[in-house]
C-alpha cells in the first residue's frame, strides 16, 4: 500500500479464479458510482484491467459480493458470473463468512479483547444524515443490534499521539458498523474524519484496512490476505512501543474457531436430518402396520363371507 492516492492504473489483485477475483481496494477509492464525475472506481479499474471479464448485462459490468467504504483498503470480492454471486451471497446471507479487520485506534485501549455490542440506527440529525448512530444518540432512527470482536496486537504512538493496533472481526454487517463502534468506546480509529467531526484530518488516510477475507465457499473455500499497511515501513509516522500478540497467530486462531464453528454447526445439521429420517421412518412403520391390520381385517372378513356361502 502506498500514500499516494489511487488511480485507474493502481489496482493490486491478490486472487483469481474463473469465478471470482479478489482485489487490494485503494484507501481512496470508490467500489463503484454512478456519477460521470467519478472517473476513479475500482468498477472503472477492473473495466481497464480486464475488459474480457465485465459483463454488459449488469449495470457495474461486476458483481461486488459485499462493500468497503471509500475510506476502507483491503480485500475486496468480486464475482465473475451470476452463479458464483450467487454462491457467495448465501454465505453472507448465512453468516458464515469470515472476515478481519486491521486498525489503529486513538489511545491505549485497556482491554485485550472485548466484543463491542451497541445497536446502530441512521442519524437523522441536521447535518449528519450521512452518519449512523447507537442506539439511544439522539435522532437515532431503527436501530439495529450489531456486534465486533476487538482483539488488541499493539501498543505505540501515531505522530507522537497513543494508539493501539488491533484486529476487528465484525460477527455483523451494519454500515460503518467498526467505525461507530470503535467510536462508541471513546477509541475512534485514527483519520476517520467524518466519526471525529471533522476534527481528525492530519493523517493521509482512515487508518482501517480488510485484511483477512475467507468465504466457505463448495468445494474449495476462498481465502485471502491483504497483507498489513501499518507498518513503520510503510508509515514512520507509525511507532511500534509494545507488542501483545502477532497478527499472523491472531489470524490463525480466529480461523480455526471459525472452522471448529462450521464444523460443529455441520454435525448439529446431520444430527437434525439423522432424526428427521428416524422421524420419517418410525411414522412410515407406523402407516405400514396400521395398512397392514387393516388389511388382515379385510381378509378375515372376506373368510367369513365365504365360508357363509
Amino acid at each position: 500500500m502506498t500514500t499516494e492516492p489511487a488511480s485507474l492504473e493502481t489496482l493490486r489483485v491478490l486472487y483469481q479464479s474463473d469465478d471470482y477475483i479478489v482485489v487490494d481496494k485503494h484507501w481512496d477509492i470508490r467500489i463503484d458510482s454512478k456519477m460521470w464525475y467519478e472517473k476513479h472506481t475500482v468498477q472503472a479499474q477492473l473495466r481497464q484491467r480486464f475488459p474480457q471479464l465485465a459483463d454488459p448485462s449488469t449495470y457495474y459490468g461486476f458483481r461486488f459480493c459485499h462493500q468497503l467504504d471509500f475510506s476502507t483498503s483491503g480485500a475486496l470480492c468480486v464475482a465473475l458470473n451470476k452463479a458464483a454471486a450467487g454462491r457467495a451471497y448465501r454465505c453472507f446471507k448465512d453468516r458464515t463468512v469470515t472476515k478481519a479487520y486491521l486498525a489503529l485506534v486513538r489511545g491505549w485501549v485497556e482491554e485485550e479483547t472485548l466484543t463491542m455490542d451497541f445497536a446502530i440506527g441512521k442519524n437523522t440529525s441536521e447535518g449528519k444524515t450521512h452518519m449512523m448512530c447507537i442506539e439511544g444518540t439522539e435522532g437515532c432512527e431503527n436501530p439495529k443490534s450489531c456486534q465486533t470482536e476487538l482483539t488488541v496486537l499493539e501498543y505505540g504512538l501515531y505522530d507522537g499521539d497513543p494508539v493501539t493496533k488491533v484486529l476487528l472481526q465484525p460477527l455483523t454487517g451494519r454500515t460503518h458498523q467498526l467505525r461507530v463502534h470503535c467510536s462508541a468506546i471513546g477509541h475512534p480509529i485514527v483519520g476517520d474524519f467524518t466519526y471525529s467531526s471533522g476534527a481528525d484530518d492530519a493523517p493521509y488516510r482512515m487508518m482501517l484496512h480488510a485484511h483477512f477475507l475467507h468465504i466457505p465457499l463448495e468445494p474449495l473455500p476462498l481465502l485471502v490476505s491483504a497483507g498489513d499497511p501499518f507498518l513503520p515501513i510503510e508509515d514512520p509516522k507509525w511507532l511500534p512501543q509494545r507488542l501483545l500478540r502477532t497478527l499472523e497467530a491472531t489470524v490463525e486462531a480466529l480461523l480455526a474457531q471459525r472452522v471448529e464453528e462450521e464444523r460443529k454447526l455441520k454435525e448439529e445439521e446431520r444430527e437434525r436430518a439423522r432424526k428427521k429420517e428416524e422421524r420419517r421412518k418410525g411414522s412410515k412403520d407406523l402407516r405400514t402396520e396400521e395398512e397392514s391390520e387393516e388389511q388382515r381385517r379385510q381378509c378375515q372378513e372376506w373368510l367369513s363371507e365365504w365360508a357363509g356361502d
